[in-house]
């Protein structure tokens, strides 16, 4: 029984610490040849085609955990909803914002709707992984990253892949969904800063 119980620490030990670097950035259109003399993108969020978890679509997954909150105390459904959705600008955007920002040197990114190139965020799955005390799995979101031109977004010039990008806490205590997520934003943007600065 000991030994059943130390291999299950020692699983769950690894499944904490993930290696830092697991997310994978590649280019799949166009050359980040195009940023070069480039000091400023405009910054948006794309969450339109977005699977969840288990879910093909964001709309059950919302359907889902409204239901289940709303079961246990009316209301609450409703408010986590509210949450879901305002998390977007409140959190997962400035968290994305600033890492990339202090791990790029020469690019930074914001509301600069005068730029010639807007960056887009396209998120296409979001895993937004759980914490029970006893067992936890890391947030995670993939998706796409487009440079289109601002006056033209139809006509994009560079596209790139993300995957893996997770939202971890070294210290344990992200039991809040939009805390998990967060950190994963924050982990893309740090790994995309430091991709696009080279």
């Amino acid at each position: 029984m000991k030994t059943k119980l130390m291999t299950l620490f020692a699983l769950l030990s690894l499944a904490v610490l993930q290696p830092a670097f697991a997310q994978k950035i590649k280019v799949t259109e166009g050359s980040t040849d195009v940023l070069k003399g480039v000091s400023k993108l405009n910054l948006t969020f794309d969450y339109s085609d977005m699977s969840v978890g288990k879910f093909k679509t964001e709309a059950e997954y919302i359907d889902k955990k409204k239901g289940e909150y709303n079961k246990k105390e009316a209301g609450k459904g409703d408010q986590w909803e509210k949450d879901w959705k305002s998390d977007r600008t409140e959190r997962y955007a400035p968290q994305f914002t600033e890492l990339f920002n202090k791990s790029s040197d020469n690019l930074k990114v914001g509301e600069y709707s005068s730029e010639k190139y807007t960056m887009t965020v396209k998120t296409t799955r979001t895993e937004p992984g759980f914490n029970i005390a006893i067992a936890r799995k890391n947030a995670e979101i993939a998706g796409e990253i487009l440079i289109t031109e601002t006056a033209n977004p139809s006509h994009v010039v560079l596209r790139l892949s993300f995957e893996k990008a997770l939202g971890r806490s070294f210290g344990g205590y992200d039991y809040d969904t939009g805390f998990r997520i967060q950190e994963a934003y924050a982990d893309l943007g740090k790994a995309l800063g430091k991709y696009l600065n080279k």
